[in-house]
């Protein structure tokens, strides 16, 4: 009897890594700031941002010895929008630690990063 192949699994989605990075980052003593959409009475999604907030990372990631990650979550097929451009290239420029991550990066490179905390 042949042994079954293992079934390649579909790539995450930019929800499923940032879910899988908070639960990750808690576990290894970071919080978190995280602001979700709500679907508004028209059935569009928004999340409630004012000033120059359009386009803020997903996610803002604090542990009390190491800087601060800004991180952006991603699927295969996203792409950074022009506000989120913005936002990487002050963050970039302001010297602060701001990536895209997506699903080739989880578990491995997501966990590195989160243990090494960039000090």
């Amino acid at each position: 009897m042949k042994a079954a192949k293992p079934r390649k699994l579909p790539p995450l989605t930019g929800t499923q890594v940032q879910d899988a990075a908070i639960e990750m980052a808690h576990a290894l003593g970071w919080i978190i700031a995280h602001f979700r959409p709500a679907m508004k009475s028209n059935g569009r999604w928004t999340t409630a941002v004012a000033a120059d907030a359009a386009g803020f990372p997903d996610l803002v990631l604090v542990h009390s010895d190491r800087r601060i990650l800004w991180r952006e979550c991603k699927s295969r097929n996203e792409k950074l929008k022009p506000e989120q451009e913005i936002w990487r290239d002050w963050l970039l420029n302001a010297g602060e630690d701001w990536e895209v991550w997506d699903y080739r990066d989880y578990p491995d490179a997501i966990k590195a990063q989160l243990e090494r905390g960039n000090r």
